[in-house]
């Protein structure tokens, strides 16, 4: 196991710990309905151990999202998505169906991806309880006055 973690592996960790946070499930449940220990849970989130195809597809049934969730909000492209040369491969044709790039697209990153320090933000159990607490208000009217509350105060 190389000294530092791969810096995908260890965003995929953190958007895995986020969405089990915000589920309310423990890394004991988690691993229980993946059929693993705790401990292979932790080493996930951490980064510490790459998460397979095979295992991430799992993750995002039990977690219910999709598993592109896991990948919202990765920096720039690590590589280059060239398509397989034709030819002694087998190949007779190069693989149409990939998607674009951001890089490729020449723009912006989907606006569903957040900043590294926008994660780290949101990870934290604060902010969870938080947005947990606040959509466990049933009352529409309520909820809004609670927003408008909080950005009063954040305007301080």
């Amino acid at each position: 196991m190389p000294a530092t973690s791969n810096p995908v592996d260890v965003h995929v960790g953190n958007r895995i710990r986020l969405r089990r946070t915000l589920l309310g499930m423990s890394q004991e449940r988690l691993g229980n309905a993946l059929g693993l220990t705790f401990q292979q849970v932790q080493k996930y989130e951490r980064g510490r151990n790459r998460v397979g195809a095979s295992r991430l597809y799992d993750l995002a049934c039990v977690l219910d999202v999709p598993v592109a969730f896991f990948f919202i909000g990765l920096p720039d492209p690590v590589g280059s998505m060239e398509p397989p040369a034709t030819g002694a491969e087998g190949m007779s044709e190069p693989v149409a169906a990939l998607p674009e790039t951001v890089a490729e697209k020449g723009g912006q990153p989907p606006a569903t991806a957040t900043a590294p320090d926008d994660l780290t933000m949101l990870s934290r159990r604060e902010t969870i309880e938080l947005v947990r607490a606040y959509y466990g208000i049933e009352d529409s009217g309520t909820r809004r006055r609670v927003l408008d509350l909080v950005r009063s105060m954040g305007a301080c």
